[in-house]
């Protein structure tokens, strides 16, 4: 079974439904997908909004593992994706040798303003955290009192890994970037 959670905000729910389907249309194997809905997550998700958070999910992304009970793999999505290829062709990616794995992408976006007037951030790793492999057990650090306190750069940039080397790669054509990436990687 591909165990698939999908960052979800209400404000965005047509892109949620949207990406659940082309992601169960084109799949070979068993998919569950399940949605990281603040509403369901209130009991472990107790961190107050920052004015930098642009979606729901910004930060219950790094709850999978523990939602996972640190067992097993599971990919995570920001949900504004179209999954183009059979997601079992990512998930036949998978090396126990990574932590996570991403696409690497060297990312410094030119707006000051990004989707529904968020302020844009430049950071390092910029994009890797919008799909992730969680080889669940290599993340017991992502307990719900880490995310929930600790910084936002902390969580996107890995560091709560013991170092780079726990980053694995994915890809790139898994988490393409419309209107910055030239072409869809083939």
């Amino acid at each position: 079974m591909i165990r698939i959670f999908i960052g979800y905000d209400p404000r965005e729910s047509a892109a949620y439904h949207v990406f659940a389907h082309s992601i169960m249309a084109r799949a070979t194997r068993p998919v569950t997908i399940a949605p990281l809905m603040l509403t369901q997550l209130s009991q472990v998700y107790t961190r107050p909004r920052h004015a930098l958070q642009s979606t729901d999910f910004s930060f219950t992304r790094f709850l999978v593992p523990y939602l996972c009970g640190y067992e097993g793999w599971a990919a995570f999505f920001d949900c504004d994706m179209l999954m183009l290829d059979d997601v079992s062709r990512l998930w036949d990616l998978r090396d126990d040798a990574s932590a996570v794995q991403v696409v690497k992408h060297s990312h410094v976006p030119a707006e000051k303003v990004k989707f529904l007037g968020a302020t844009q951030t430049k950071y390092e790793k910029k994009n890797w955290s919008s799909a992730i492999l969680f080889n669940n057990a290599r993340c017991r650090a992502l307990t719900p009192d880490y995310v929930n306190s600790a910084t936002g750069l902390e969580l996107h940039q890995f560091k709560w890994l013991a170092g780079d080397h726990m980053i694995g790669e994915i890809p790139h054509r898994w988490n393409h970037l419309v209107d910055y990436d030239p072409n869809v990687p083939a």
